[in-house]
């Protein structure tokens, strides 16, 4: 469709260049010509003085001795063949194939070709929407039907709450009389809350597929245009179609980029956005009664709405679609695994309790990537090292193997790393240390990565304490092994970390006695409008920064006297990375306990649980690989 366009625009622009041309060519020739009467054209022809003569009707062209062109006009009754025949002159005469009205249409030509092109621009300004170029006042909605893909609940999960929400919406359209009967009414509208990529769209896209009615989708951002006033008409004009497929459902998208709350914009620049909000609050509760058209509409920015488009009558319910738990993320594991060939080992539990905090979006993202991490090894189907290769990209970055780096910063990283691991390890409150690896992956040199065992539904005083101990023990641990002065960079991003977790508990959650329990985060963050703000005083600011400097320098000695303490568990896991680069929670128990990495061959019972991550084999004394794995290399960690 576009290419047609595009030929389309050039073929046109082409004729009018060419008609132009013409047009001017024939003006340029006329002007050239001499204009002279009639008599004095006699007295030439009389005179020897003409070489030709053209007739095209009332109009004589001839070419003068001189060789100049003249034009002239005879009068109806003038006998000019006669004259120029007997004074032996050549005579020509042209056939009158236009008439006068012809030739003035012609001579329009050009205009009109300009004022197309010019029409074919503006359409193309605005979208080329429905109502050629005066369209950018319609609805951009559109009407998704069959072909876009059906979905349904059943492809929805882990977010089961607001799937029953919007399902009772279903059950209204498709029969009403079971709750109008006791007095209930059809919900308005239903707003979609949450983080980016729980679903919202895909809870959308379900109601379509389940409620068989019209269901119209159009983003906030399709009503918002450079000309004031275009943005309401376009939402009356969605309202129009609506009323008229009722009932059905429209489902706006992004709908903070039009519902953002009004007046806290500068200027007169806003009019427009402000235009089009009060249109939607109309058209969703105006005098006019909008039945059987249901608004559905998602956002991840609540806070930012207008408290009138919240209120019931507008968006009767606000359903929240958070992150999935352990459950919910093993089944959205499973809908999103049904097209990809699992191996015997995959254990869709166990993916789920090792991701935690992840959204639906990202679980998807996760089976992709490890379906292709099996196909580039060409497996035949989806093993659990996959997906644990898989988690460990998506959740620290890919690995950079080819990065060359010295002895001396593969010692320091190493040492660093065992820093964390140890603390990691030793600290009761602390969560478990899913890897801990010295191969540079994305921005870091090395890695530690604890791991929840369950979710994280909030945190105590004494977990985020041992958190920032565990933060700044990498930067310990360097001054242990290699002095204060030797002290690397390196420790940039756990400073970062450790000092966000101490404004936290001190500004926020009323952690510090001298503090005391009052959010000075609002504070912090400025002044914003219409959302309050109150200034601190130099006094407090000053406390403030004192117990966060205290509550970091606790975590810092803790780690310096705990890694001083276990001196040589923390050697031992330091040589285990510099020898291994890569070692699982399990395997850095075993190493701190002075055991080597890995069960013998002897002892191994073959369990999957047990079985050692991608990148922890052993330089010595490798397992053999089971067979159907596609052929992988002997030693993946290489």
């Amino acid at each position: 469709m576009g290419n047609a366009r595009n030929i389309a625009f050039w073929v046109v622009l082409f004729l009018m260049i060419l008609a132009l041309f013409q047009l001017f060519n024939s003006d340029s020739g006329t002007y050239q010509s001499r204009k002279i009467s009639y008599s004095e054209f006699v007295s030439a022809v009389e005179g020897n003085q003409v070489s030709s003569v053209t007739i095209d009707g009332e109009q004589i062209r001839y070419r003068g001795s001189d060789g100049q062109d003249y034009v002239a006009i005879k009068p109806e009754d003038a006998a000019i063949t006669d004259l120029l025949l007997d004074n032996n002159i050549p005579v020509e005469a042209e056939a009158q194939e236009q008439s006068g009205l012809q030739a003035f249409l012609l001579s329009l030509l050009p205009f009109l070709l300009l004022i197309g092109v010019w029409i074919y621009f503006m359409n193309r300004m605005q979208g080329g929407g429905k109502g050629g170029a005066m369209g950018f006042g319609k609805s951009k909605a559109k009407l998704l039907t069959e072909k876009h893909g059906r979905v349904t609940f059943d492809d929805v999960a882990g977010i089961d709450e607001a799937k029953e929400e919007l399902e009772e919406i279903v059950e209204f359209l498709r029969n009403p009389q079971k709750f109008s009967r006791l007095g209930g009414k059809i919900p308005k509208g239903a707003l979609l809350v949450g983080p980016p990529g729980t679903g919202k769209t895909l809870l959308a896209r379900a109601i379509a597929g389940e409620a068989g009615v019209p269901f119209f989708t159009i983003s906030g951002s399709d009503f918002v245009e450079m000309f004031v006033g275009v943005g309401a008409s376009r939402v009356r004009d969605m309202f129009e179609q609506a009323k008229k497929n009722a009932p059905c459902i429209v489902f706006i998208d992004e709908i903070d980029a039009v519902g953002r709350a009004r007046g806290q914009g500068y200027g007169g620049g806003n009019d427009e956005r402000e235009q089009t909000l009060n249109q939607l609050l109309v058209e969703m509760d105006g005098f006019e009664a909008n039945e059987g058209v249901i608004i559905v509409a998602a956002t991840n920015r609540r806070d930012v709405l207008d408290p009138a488009l919240l209120r019931p009558g507008r968006f009767d319910r606000q359903v929240t679609v958070s992150n999935p738990d352990i459950k919910g993320r093993e089944k959205i594991l499973g809908v999103h695994a049904r097209k990809t060939p699992l191996g015997p080992d995959v254990d869709l539990r166990i993916i789920a309790r090792g991701t935690p905090g992840f959204s639906g979006a990202e679980l998807a993202n996760l089976v992709n990537e490890a379906a292709l991490m099996a196909a580039r090894v060409g497996r035949r189907f989806v093993t659990m090292a996959d997906f644990d290769e898989a988690r460990d990209k998506v959740m620290m970055g890919p690995e950079r193997r080819s990065m060359v780096m010295s002895d001396d910063e593969k010692k320091m990283t190493a040492y660093h790393e065992a820093g964390h691991a140890l603390l990691a390890l030793v600290l009761p409150k602390h969560d478990p240390v899913h890897k801990a690896t010295i191969i540079p992956r994305g921005q870091a040199l090395g890695m530690v990565q604890p791991l929840p065992e369950n979710d994280r539904l909030s945190y105590h005083k004494d977990q985020m304490e041992q958190m920032i101990a565990m933060a700044m023990a990498g930067k310990a641990a360097e001054i242990v092994k290699f002095g204060a002065e030797s002290v690397s960079g390196g420790a940039a991003s756990d400073i970062q970390q450790a000092s966000r977790i101490a404004r936290t508990m001190v500004m926020r959650l009323g952690m510090s006695d001298k503090v005391g329990n009052i959010d000075y985060a609002e504070a912090a963050e400025g002044y914003s409008g219409n959302t309050g703000g109150f200034s601190v005083s130099a006094k407090t600011k000053e406390t403030i920064e004192e117990e966060v400097k205290r509550i970091v320098e606790d975590g810092f000695q803790l780690a310096i006297k705990t890694l001083t303490e276990k001196n040589v568990e923390f050697e031992r896991i330091a040589q285990g990375l510099l020898e291994y680069e890569t070692l699982s929670g399990e395997e850095l128990k075993r190493v701190m306990r002075g055991e080597p990495p890995h069960k013998d061959d002897d002892d191994d019972d073959g369990a999957v649980e047990e079985k050692p991550s991608l990148t922890a084999i052993p330089k010595t004394k490798p397992k053999a690989k089971p067979g159907g794995d596609g052929g992988m290399e002997p030693e993946p960690s290489a």
